[in-house]
């Protein structure tokens, strides 16, 4: 018998890609939104703590506006981010309705995160949202953030603003849903003999070796931005588990203990 994890949970973010919240033509995949949905209001029913991290709005805007490519202008991206965040929003709105959830909407930039008092200000607002059981909705303000010189407004993708939302709000654990089952010795992709690891607590540059390049054409994010992310939980004490989002409602699995995807966690 394979032995259950332990975990802490009370307070949890949970980041979903784009590849979960849409099918491979760009459209929204509304039974894995509806799931997802379903999923987090039950988690504060039980009384936990949730924040959403959530991909999608470039991947939605594609879809909406019948582009097949994400372009390389940062302004189009800009606009069709614009496009697709309200969509998003609208449908994240109507599922949790459902449920009887309430959410709410945080765009960040770097920069706020950054600067003490902002800094300061975003806590607060997660802190009374989270108090008011509300689930804050969060994404990278991709119609304004953009690097140039010294200004530094991007988190450059949303796994590691994942963890540094995380982190920032001292949250238990970071539950990451993907299009793969969890970390692998090798990209499972290209050779069949890739075993999934079950856990990890350490990260070194072997580690970073084993992943491989670039997600989704829709995505931004691979394996090596999730790996940055979970040293970022790692050297913070915290835990982050890395699994399969297809269905996700794995969630609720994951939180039982269940040995799915990859824990990453420091050696108890």
């Amino acid at each position: 018998m394979v032995e259950k994890r332990h975990l802490r949970s009370e307070r949890l973010v949970v980041k979903v890609g784009t590849s979960t919240l849409t099918h491979p033509n760009g459209k929204l995949n509304l039974q894995a939104i509806d799931q997802l949905c379903y999923t987090l209001s039950g988690l504060v029913n039980e009384g936990k703590q949730v924040v959403l991290v959530s991909s999608g709005a470039i991947g939605v805007g594609l879809g909406l506006m019948g582009i097949d490519e994400r372009p390389s202008s940062i302004p189009q991206q800009q606009a069709i981010a614009a496009v697709g965040q309200t969509q998003l929003m609208t449908v994240y709105q109507q599922r949790f309705a459902i449920y009887g959830q309430k959410i709410g909407q945080i765009l960040l930039t770097h920069d706020v995160v950054d600067y003490p008092i902002s800094h300061q200000n975003v806590l607060n607002t997660f802190e009374n949202l989270l108090q008011l059981n509300v689930i804050p909705i969060v994404n990278e303000n991709d119609t304004v953030a953009v690097d140039e010189l010294d200004h530094h407004t991007k988190f450059g993708d949303n796994d590691q603003l994942s963890a540094i939302v995380a982190t920032t709000i001292d949250a238990d654990l970071l539950i990451m849903l993907s299009d793969i089952d969890g970390f692998f010795d090798k990209n499972p992709r290209k050779f069949a003999d890739a075993v999934l690891k079950s856990k990890i607590n350490h990260i070194d540059e072997q580690t970073f070796e084993g992943a491989g390049g670039q997600g989704t054409k829709l995505g931004t994010g691979g394996m090596t931005t999730k790996l940055k992310a979970a040293q970022k939980m790692l050297n913070a004490g915290k835990s982050m588990i890395l699994a399969n989002g297809e269905n996700p409602s794995i969630i609720f699995k994951l939180l039982q203990g269940d040995p799915l995807g990859t824990l990453f966690q420091t050696q108890k």
